[in-house]
């Protein structure tokens, strides 16, 4: 993410039993994947578009809409009927939507098409069912079983890739009444398939004449207005593919054709439609899934689904809050201080709680190994049961969120490290994903958590059914143990190549994600959302401090989805004040506090 989760780095010297704190939850890489060459891809699309636009184009010829209607009853066909005939009931939404996501394998950069249809087919499942097919899979009429079809173009096709999408997929999309969101590469490729004037007549602007450049570059597209809110756009330079500017064009015979969000390119002030929709076909001129923040564009996105899949569904806007990483370290005023003005409040909220909390190397303890398990500190346990019965949910952070007796990637110590994942901190000051620890296994991760559950049970505490991954980072088999452990997990994820097309799963290629509603995504497992960051006055690993006004900042941006949780959470050694901040003007923004349990 480009905005990873920020936490504290204190001196080494500092003691144990509440001295340090913790560097927070963490995922992904500063693009949100990682070993993917975003750069040499954003090469290749600008200079196979720019090659596109050197060819000559056929200029639009307007025609009546009778005789566009004319010349699609000519060329129809069997799926063109019978999707004519579906288009009354297409109106009403399903009661259980089912969505088609397409996605490109060909090419250098094929590798992308996988990554982008997970994080895809984790949205929709926000909605109901989700199938996720390679885009040269698909057979005519297919759209028909399907409430909705997303296709993402990763791969631009021409020159010496040569078009994937098979012709029955765009006769298909130009002829349906089946919302149809469309992200990236190769409309142009549908307009030209179908008839640009055929195109153009029913969607009211023409593709083959739409270019990622704007006088002579892409620029730099800055921000998207969208539902009100202004969402950012933050891409490095020399990696930005770029976003298409639809031609719309207008006259006689033409449908209006809605600007549904409008992107603004801040090298010349100019404005252009970031996200179009006529008819059945929603364009998005990109594909918004890399460098993403908690306030990026991709909450149009995520919220244009609605229109999709849920368009009856009425604005509402929840909050929800976590306290993290509770070991027995903690200290027990702490957690009574917060539970006693959360309680006042009548703020619901979950307590990430850690059942061990070691020390394998004195870091903060002199130089003397500790581990201490909740049943050796009866103070916490008793501040945690305090907590539960003033509205908190328990759930689990973990065994120890540290791993063996080794920098990873700060100094070993429980809340600092990563449990389930590798990591180490490069020469500029960045957290490089390293992979699975050695003795990943679908075994070892279970014996973590069947190790934590025992704690729970050995203090007398309940067993948690919510899960949060340490520093949001395991493996593909890890996620899947956590699934059948705990009913959901609330964090953010990480998804690895291989995942949808049955091959192993590549361990250092993945996509990190974070969601602003409840979804199902594709390990099969109910994830809650984080999605708004944490409280960090600090800047460490070249992030920025965090302030309430930051947090609420960005659950203002997240305003824009229609039905969104806006979720954050707070480490309890920190002033209760900050808290108090964040929560008020979350609510003055007109969010309400709902408890985990309740999602």
């Amino acid at each position: 993410m480009a905005a990873l989760l920020s936490g504290t780095f204190l001196a080494t010297d500092a003691q144990a039993a509440g001295g340090h704190h913790h560097r927070g939850e963490a995922a992904g890489t500063s693009s949100g994947m990682n070993r993917v060459d975003l750069k040499g891809w954003a090469k290749v699309q600008l200079k196979a578009d720019e090659a596109r636009r050197a060819r000559p184009h056929p200029k639009t010829a307007p025609t009546t809409l009778a005789s566009a209607a004319g010349s699609r009853l000519r060329t129809a066909t069997a799926v063109t009927r019978q999707a004519a005939l579906l288009a009354p009931a297409d109106a009403a939404a399903d009661a259980t939507p089912t969505t088609l996501v397409l996605y490109d394998t060909a090419g250098p950069y094929g590798q992308l098409g996988e990554l982008y249809a997970m994080a895809t087919a984790n949205l929709a499942g926000h909605f109901g069912t989700v199938t996720s097919k390679p885009v040269q899979q698909y057979t005519a009429g297919m759209i028909n079983s399907y409430s909705a079809v997303v296709y993402i173009g990763s791969t631009y096709y021409g020159g010496s890739v040569p078009d994937a999408v098979p012709a029955a997929f765009y006769a298909d999309a130009a002829a349906s009444a089946k919302p149809v969101i469309w992200m990236g590469a190769n409309i142009w490729n549908m307009a030209g398939a179908v008839g640009v004037n055929q195109f153009t007549q029913k969607y009211g602007w023409d593709p083959t004449t739409s270019y990622y450049e704007d006088g002579g570059s892409i620029g730099n597209v800055t921000q998207v207005a969208y539902r009100g809110q202004n969402l950012t756009r933050t891409i490095p330079a020399g990696q930005d593919g770029g976003v298409l500017r639809p031609n719309v064009l207008t006259g006689a015979g033409y449908p209006a054709v809605t600007r549904l969000a409008e992107g603004l390119d801040s090298s010349n002030g100019h404005t252009f439609g970031w996200a179009v929709r006529s008819s059945n076909l929603t364009y998005i001129g990109e594909i918004p899934f890399a460098y993403v923040s908690e306030s990026d564009r991709v909450l149009a996105f995520e919220d244009l689904l609605f229109d999709a899949l849920a368009p009856a569904t009425a604005e509402r806007h929840r909050a929800m809050m976590r306290l993290e990483d509770i070991s027995p370290d903690a200290d027990p005023n702490d957690l009574r201080d917060m539970a006693d003005y959360l309680y006042s409040q009548n703020i619901p909220y979950g307590i990430n709680v850690i059942p061990v909390y070691t020390d394998p190397n004195g870091t903060y303890n002199n130089g003397v190994p500790q581990t201490i398990t909740l049943a050796q500190r009866p103070q916490v346990v008793s501040a945690i049961k305090y907590m539960l019965a003033r509205g908190a949910v328990l759930m689990d952070h973990g065994y120890t969120h540290q791993y063996s007796n080794v920098a990873n990637p700060y100094d070993g110590v429980t809340g600092d490290d990563f449990e389930f994942y590798r990591a180490h901190v490069d020469a500029a000051n960045n957290v490089v994903y390293d992979g699975p620890v050695a003795e990943d296994s679908t075994l070892w991760a279970q014996a973590r958590v069947t190790s934590a559950l025992l704690q729970f049970t050995l203090a007398g505490l309940p067993k948690p059914t919510l899960w949060t991954t340490p520093h949001y980072a395991g493996s593909a088999a890890d996620y899947k143990v956590f699934s059948s452990n705990f009913s959901a997990r609330l964090e953010r994820s990480l998804y690895f190549a291989g995942t949808l097309s049955g091959a192993s799963a590549d361990p250092n290629r993945f996509i990190g994600q974070f969601f602003p509603y409840v979804v199902k995504d594709v390990y099969g497992t109910k994830v809650l959302p984080e999605n708004i960051g944490n409280y960090e006055p600090e800047a460490y690993n070249n992030h920025p401090a965090r302030l309430p006004a930051d947090l609420i900042a960005s659950a203002k941006a997240n305003l824009a989805v229609r039905d969104g949780v806006a979720s954050f959470f707070y480490h309890p050694y920190y002033p209760v004040q900050p808290l108090k901040d964040t929560i008020d003007g979350m609510k003055a923004l007109g969010y309400t506090f709902v408890s985990p349990a309740a999602l």
